[in-house]
């Protein structure tokens, strides 16, 4: 079965995109801006503010496809100046500073919205959560698997 998430951005009609897909045990959830609640951009020129918007927004997208924060494997944060990360990552840490995700900070030319200082973009995997539960693993003998991209 495939679940559809919107959030209500009017680029998702737009565009053609959805906020998060869940497809069986699969999760993805599109990056996002920092998109107020009544529109346009949250926190103009606070990127710790627009990080955060971000990761409410996430927050909100993983919820509604049925997982948490602790499912998420991956993140992509994106920055229109890169001198201002420290202030990114405050946000970050906050919300996934005990889960640690495999992460990525970068700096982009520039975003859709001009005013957008912030934009990030997480994989989830709900198996992860799951088996995080149960119980802890010991990587120190695991064996690397190849890499296998689609």
């Amino acid at each position: 079965m495939r679940k559809l998430v919107s959030s209500g951005s009017p680029f998702e009609p737009k565009i053609g995109f959805s906020r998060a897909v869940r497809v069986g045990p699969y999760v993805a959830i599109s990056g996002t801006a920092p998109i107020a609640p009544g529109g346009g951009v949250a926190a103009p020129g606070d990127v710790y503010g627009q990080t955060k918007r971000c990761l409410e927004i996430i927050a909100q997208a993983a919820a509604d496809v049925g997982v948490t924060p602790d499912s998420v494997i991956r993140t992509r944060a994106m920055l229109t100046d890169i001198s201002r990360w420290e202030e990114a990552a405050r946000a970050h840490g906050e919300v996934f500073g005990r889960i640690r995700p495999a992460s990525t900070f970068v700096e982009v030319r520039g975003l859709i919205n001009p005013e957008g200082w912030s934009r990030s973009r997480p994989t989830a995997s709900p198996r992860t959560e799951t088996a995080a539960r149960r119980r802890p693993v010991d990587t120190s003998r695991a064996r690397p698997r190849p890499l296998r991209v689609a």
